[in-house]
């Protein structure tokens, strides 16, 4: 079997992806939504997706689908970047409120500080090691998922925890969370 070269396949997807971009800020821009621009955006980007696997094969056409369209459509909306004067606002009660005007105190700082970083680490790698050890298919794919799963976990309880009021519930959930991904994992063993 001869390897194609996937430069025309990709020139067809950047085409259809760049024009279904194109038709969802058209119908974005509007007052009110064309349908007939979503409808014909999304369909022109779905099937600038699905069909290079034919095109290029059911590995590799996908993938490079969902690079280009992304870099497409990042090209597309920096394309329109422009730089405007703030507005100047009057104080509304309907905007988010306000953090706590509690007063902070030391061991709030600390504990705060050790959430968002080691205690929220050791969350996030519990997690990735429970998914890697307890999730269906072949162990090389579990253990590239569990390492992909560690940092967005990490992150995600940093900002849970710097965001929540409530320290004593961000601590006993991430506490919780490390027990448990930590026991399920040492209980099944990774097979």
């Amino acid at each position: 079997m001869q390897d194609s070269s996937p430069l025309l396949p990709a020139l067809v997807i950047a085409a259809a992806a760049g024009a279904g971009v194109w038709l969802l800020r058209r119908s974005w821009q509007g007052k009110d939504s064309n349908h007939a621009y979503v409808l014909g955006g999304w369909a022109l980007i779905a099937a600038a997706i699905a069909a290079p696997a034919w095109a290029l094969g059911p590995a590799r056409g996908p993938f490079i689908a969902l690079a280009l369209v992304s870099t497409v459509a990042l090209a597309l909306v920096a394309g329109n970047y422009t730089r405007r004067a703030a507005k100047a606002r009057a104080a509304r009660e309907s905007l988010a409120p306000e953090p706590s005007d509690r007063a902070t105190t030391k061991w709030r700082e600390t504990l705060r500080w050790l959430l968002a970083g080691p205690i929220g680490m050791v969350a996030a790698m519990g997690v990735g090691i429970a998914w890697a050890a307890l999730a269906p298919g072949e162990q090389q794919t579990r253990l590239v998922i569990g390492g992909l799963i560690v940092p967005v976990a990490w992150g995600a309880c940093m900002a849970w925890t710097l965001a929540d009021n409530r320290i004593l519930r961000a601590t006993a959930v991430l506490v919780g969370v490390a027990v448990a991904s930590f026991s399920a994992a040492i209980l099944k063993g990774f097979a």
